[in-house]
């Protein structure tokens, strides 16, 4: 049997091996970016229910103080920004770390399948 036989399966279950990583890396990368859920408490105490309760009365009158503010400024005129970035909210963050993994993932499998199919090419040519 020749040598070059023999190295036809582990080829072919390299490339395999290597189109399968790069599939699975972005993948992976999405799954780790999500973060884990906590469980949520199942037993309450009277005081921590006393201390929800509390709360929620607390954040119904912060809101309804806040409503009140709007309502006014309103009614005075007062002009407010249009937008969310204008308005004080935070610039969305882009993080395309995995898109550049992926995407240099993909170029180098493609250059690596150019490669092969070349040298298949000329083999084939030097054989016969």
């Amino acid at each position: 049997m020749s040598r070059r036989l023999t190295l036809r399966p582990l080829r072919i279950a390299l490339l395999t091996g290597v189109a399968a990583g790069a599939l699975l890396v972005p993948a992976s990368a999405a799954l780790a970016a999500t973060p884990t859920p906590t469980p949520a408490a199942t037993d309450s105490t009277p005081a921590d229910k006393e201390a929800l309760e509390k709360k929620k009365a607390e954040d119904a009158r912060t809101r309804k103080a806040e409503e009140a503010r709007k309502a006014e400024a309103v009614k005075a005129g007062k002009d407010y920004p249009r937008g969310g970035v204008a308005a004080g909210e935070a610039p969305a963050q882009d993080d395309n770390s995995a898109t550049l993994i992926g995407s240099a993932t993909g170029a180098l499998l493609l250059a690596g399948a150019g490669t092969y199919v070349l040298r298949r090419r000329t083999t084939a040519r030097n054989d016969g």
